[in-house]
């Protein structure tokens, strides 16, 4: 049975609920309800839709790839320094975007060290579809990582050291034990990755630039719009609430909601 919830929270998490909830319904009263149809289904609109959930869903297998190794190593390692690469890691978490955004530059930009390399097989990252990508992984694969580590760290290293005492090969154990233990939180830690990763704005446009059709994400095409077209700009960012809501509310099973 669930215990009441003290009375003393109920004003506070009312004010929160308000702090949240508010500036959507101003959202919604300050639309053109008349002509949000028109203006969220404009070629525009649609193709910078099409952009963001394509790099989006990139970016979040991409953090998968990368961000799921290393939340094993985080929670499993014993090297030294360890608790400044967690830092390091969870940089981007507090780092303005934009200070993100300008470091992708600089390491992969024709003159970044990162860059130079690049050009030496003919290519080049910055201002492409490539470059909105690795902007969106950079700010989202923290999330993964943090949400990973933390499973494995609830989870302890019994049922690994059991395994391991039993003979099986370290990989046998990852493939085995670690992952089952990862799987409860992995849903909702690709979700955030993913939601993170539509709402991206100051990395991006600091790093892919914003051109329309190969790094106009649905953020940068409000941030156009807001400078010439209101409704327009309100309808899309009704737009990008919508679709936040629908991948957390319908991506995150329920077994795993109140872990988050």
């Amino acid at each position: 049975m669930r215990r009441p919830v003290p009375a003393l929270l109920w004003v506070p998490a009312a004010i929160a609920l308000a702090l949240v909830v508010l500036p959507v319904i101003g959202l919604v009263a300050r639309s053109d309800l008349g002509r949000l149809p028109q203006l969220v289904t404009s070629p525009t609109a649609l193709e910078a839709l099409w952009l963001s959930v394509r790099t989006g869903a990139a970016a979040t297998v991409l953090s998968l790839l990368l961000g799921g190794p290393l939340a094993v190593v985080l929670a499993r390692g014993r090297l030294p320094g360890l608790r400044l690469l967690r830092a390091v890691v969870l940089l981007p978490l507090v780092l303005p975007p934009v200070v993100g955004g300008l470091a992708l530059l600089y390491l992969l930009g024709r003159n970044g060290f990162g860059g130079q390399v690049l050009a030496l097989f003919g290519l080049r990252l910055p201002f492409t579809t490539a470059a909105v990508i690795i902007a969106q992984t950079f700010v989202a694969m923290p999330f993964l990582v943090i949400g990973l580590e933390g499973a494995l760290r609830t989870a302890g290293e019994r049922y690994e050291a059991v395994a391991a005492t039993l003979g099986a090969a370290p990989w046998t154990v990852f493939r085995r034990v670690t992952v089952p233990l990862l799987l409860p939180a992995l849903g909702s830690s690709l979700v955030l990755a993913f939601a993170r990763s539509l709402g991206e704005f100051g990395a991006t446009i600091t790093f892919a630039g914003n051109l329309e059709g190969t790094t106009q994400t649905l953020p940068l095409l409000v941030y156009v719009q807001s400078e010439s077209d209101v409704d327009a700009a309100v309808a899309v960012s009704l737009l990008l609430v919508v679709l936040a809501i629908v991948v957390i509310a319908v991506a995150r099973p329920r077994s795993i909601e109140g872990r988050l």
